[in-house]
């Protein structure tokens, strides 16, 4: 069987990139240490029935492309059958030419399936279905058996502090498999102000799970802390928080104390006052964090929602968020500077949705270093920008303005057992940039030098910076 398209030296236009990609990092075992992966799914040893379960349900990248091809919504999250909704992607396939999906689907052809000599299309749609599903049919390619054979050996999800972590608990204690599963704390809905009705839910729901009466401000991060402290105990290492845009204002604890009380009175509260509320608790949960010797993580940017039809029809994550425009700089000055003023900043990665963004976060990270090697972390390109171009330019922002040396690398923010590609794609972008710059003279021929870089930035910084304890 030859290589089609992907190649064994796809993307590595150099031979300097070549040998470091495959001489010190193509083998490197992966952390994906952000993820969406469904902890029930690792837990049970999910079975994918077909190739559109394990390939297009959920993927709101590949039904925006549908969608832009013209497909009916019956063939992306409708009631057509699994066989007629992959057969539009196929169709769909050859016109995202030059779009980052024409390269990830085939790269996820190739691994973990083996298919490598055709391109998907109408006319191979039939042959790459059967042998998909057939392969999917058998043990190896169960939730598990996938992750084993993308070299997984850590994965961290994305878990609200309500979650009972029972599947992460599950798996822990599972000595018949070796790969970790570590929850990340991500209270988001903490902060959800704008809905007293849902806040006061969810806040009901902590209380029950915490075991504490929540009557005031207090109470409530009482409450919070003994979940930060459970998924602490079930070996989390890592918050999350996913916002439209970070804000800050100078506020009393006083203040907070009126505008939780008005809260949970279910009374709506204004502008200012949501700013406060959201300063104050991104404050007191980079406190925990810094305390716990965990890293914080900081999404920040996306604009969600955009069609009313859509989320009315179909719900959140169906593909129609796209890239805000913002000033959080400002905002995000306040919040690192007021933690670092109270001793309380610990690892921290930033991650931004518009490219724009890209040297303001670089620099952003600097104005906080110390005390720990590469403690303030400029992330790895996110959502639309995972993309050669994204996580070049993100590359290049880091590498002018700080230590790419100190880079802990790529994750696959994704929901399905087939993105461990996406590591992949950008070890052999990383080496390409290093390989090309290493002939023409901007960086020393130094293999030895320049490739114990590339495996630290792919694999062994993650595991060092997370404190894993996997080399």
């Amino acid at each position: 069987m030859s290589d089609l398209f992907i190649t064994d030296d796809f993307l590595l236009q150099t031979e300097s990139a070549r040998s470091l990609y495959h001489q010190y990092v193509r083998d490197l075992p992966i952390i994906d240490y952000h993820c969406h992966l469904p902890p029930q799914q690792v837990a049970q040893d999910q079975r994918f029935e077909n190739l559109t379960h394990i390939w297009l349900n959920g993927d709101h990248y590949k039904w925006r492309l549908m969608r832009a091809a013209g497909v009916d919504e019956t063939y992306i999250t409708g009631d057509a059958s699994d066989w007629e909704k992959f057969e539009k992607w196929a169709a769909v396939v050859p016109q995202t030419l030059r779009n980052p999906m024409y390269h990830w689907v085939h790269l996820e052809l190739k691994r973990p399936f083996g298919i490598s000599d055709r391109l998907l299309c109408p006319d191979t749609a039939r042959s790459i279905w059967d042998e998909c599903n057939e392969k999917l049919a058998s043990p190896e390619f169960s939730a598990r058996g996938i992750m084993k054979r993308m070299n997984v050996v850590l994965v961290c999800t994305t878990d609200d502090p309500t979650d009972s972590l029972e599947h992460h608990q599950a798996v822990a204690a599972d000595e018949s498999f070796d790969i970790r599963m570590l929850p990340t704390f991500r209270p988001d809905k903490a902060m959800a102000v704008e809905s007293p009705a849902a806040f006061n839910e969810w806040t009901d729901r902590l209380a029950a799970v915490a075991d504490v009466d929540i009557s005031d401000f207090a109470s409530f991060m009482q409450a919070l802390g003994v979940r930060h402290a459970f998924f602490g105990e079930a070996g989390c290492r890592l918050s999350d928080h996913g916002l439209a845009s970070v804000c800050w204002a100078e506020y009393s604890d006083a203040e907070i104390g009126v505008i939780f009380e008005k809260l949970r009175s279910g009374r709506e509260i204004d502008e200012s006052e949501a700013v406060k509320f959201k300063s104050a608790m991104m404050f007191r949960f980079g406190v925990m964090d810094s305390q716990a010797d965990w890293t914080q993580q900081i999404h920040y940017g996306a604009l969600r929602n955009n069609s009313t039809r859509l989320f009315g029809q179909i719900g959140p994550d169906c593909g129609v968020d796209s890239i805000g425009q913002g000033d959080s700089a400002i905002g995000l000055s306040g919040l690192l500077d007021r933690l670092d003023s109270n001793g309380a900043l610990g690892r921290t990665i930033l991650y931004n949705m518009n490219p724009c963004d890209n040297e303001m976060l670089a620099t952003m990270a600097g104005n906080f270093q110390g005390g720990y090697p590469g403690k303030m972390q400029f992330g790895s390109g996110w959502w639309f920008l995972d993309q050669l171009d994204g996580m070049t330019r993100q590359i290049d922002a880091l590498s002018n303005t700080g230590l790419l040396s100190r880079f802990v690398g790529m994750l696959t923010d994704s929901r399905s057992f087939l993105s461990y590609t996406r590591h992949e794609y950008f070890r052999r972008m990383l080496c390409n940039i290093l390989g090309g710059e290493m002939e023409s003279g901007l960086l020393p021929d130094n293999p030895e030098m320049i490739g114990a870089m590339a495996a630290d930035i792919s694999h062994h910084n993650a595991s060092r910076y997370f404190q894993f304890d996997l080399d």
